[in-house]
């Protein structure tokens, strides 16, 4: 595993040279990296959501492609399409830009839904299909969106559906004023991504990949996690609790943080640390709870107060 730790820290320490003071926002991205899933970064403009995910293309090397999402976009300007060529007399594919291996999709909740619905089979098949034609997705492949907050004017809220298909979701927040002042004094004669450098190869990160799925999970574990997802469903402020995709997303991004912390193993500590990240979108309020502005994040942190943390030992 010291292995998968060092990738994973040169990754964070290349991505931390632009994004200052954000270390944790930062390692839950690396690990969904890891996890081969997919990242959701729901913040108010200007906080550094664009420059994180070019910030982690150039530091794996890997192709970037960004989406601005309008209002008026069309489904075609994401996958792509079909254009006849009249000289060969066929019809010959144009790739959209979801096909890269990191896609920053910016303001993802400024698309229709119908817009919004194009990345379900890239993301979660890592497929698309135009025109009955499959093409695959490159590897390693992520989707890192973006989103301003529901109440800004303009949006359009993510369907369940598409939320469920982002393994996690973060904030990345105001730095604070010592980190504000540093990224000024960074910023000073030019931007520091301008001069990032690739760190790890795409065959280190897939490796990696690979690695983390080999960590060892209790039987208790899982059972701590299964129980954490069935007390979402049957909380009485919830209208609909997390999906079994929920319960996996949590089983692997906590194999995830236990390779980044150099562990051959997993703890509780590992499940609850990224519980909040990979269960509150994935669950319903209830209008009660809306009406008293509950967070799902709160909630999520109700209940890992009320499960019982298992006592067995542990896997070496």
């Amino acid at each position: 595993m010291q292995e998968t730790q060092s990738i994973a820290e040169k990754l964070i320490d290349n991505v931390e040279k632009v994004i200052v003071g954000k270390r944790g926002s930062i390692r839950s991205v690396v690990i969904g990296l890891l996890c081969q899933g997919h990242v959701l970064i729901e913040d108010v403009p200007g906080t550094g959501k664009t420059m994180l995910a070019k910030s982690l293309a150039k530091s794996i090397g890997g192709t970037f492609n960004r989406i601005q999402f309008t209002p008026d976009m069309l489904p075609t300007d994401v996958t792509g399409v079909s254009i006849y060529n009249q000289k060969t007399m066929e019809f010959e594919f144009r790739p959209g830009p979801i096909i890269a291996q990191i896609v920053l999709t910016d303001e993802i909740n400024r698309a229709t839904p119908k817009t919004q619905a194009a990345l379900l089979e890239a993301m979660e098949e890592r497929q698309i299909t135009v025109d009955g034609v499959t093409h695959p997705m490159p590897e390693p492949f992520l989707v890192l969106a973006t989103q301003n907050p529901i109440e800004y004017e303009g949006t359009f809220p993510l369907p369940e559906a598409q939320l469920d298909r982002f393994l996690l979701r973060i904030e990345i927040g105001y730095p604070s004023p010592v980190y504000e002042v540093e990224m000024m004094t960074l910023q000073k004669t030019e931007h520091p991504i301008e001069s990032l450098e690739k760190c790890i190869s795409v065959e280190e990160l897939v490796a990696a990949q690979q690695a983390i799925k080999q960590i060892e999970v209790s039987k208790d574990v899982e059972e701590y996690i299964v129980n954490l997802v069935t007390a979402t469903r049957n909380h009485s402020e919830i209208y609909l609790g997390s999906s079994p995709r929920g319960s996996l997303g949590l089983y692997r991004t906590a194999q995830a943080r236990a390779a980044v912390l150099g562990r051959s193993y997993v703890l509780p500590d590992d499940v609850k640390a990224m519980a909040v990240s990979v269960l509150s979108h994935r669950m319903i309020l209830g209008s009660a709870a809306r009406i008293r502005e509950v967070s799902a994040q709160s909630i999520v942190e109700e209940v890992l107060h009320a499960v019982p943390v298992p006592g067995g030992e542990v896997v070496k």
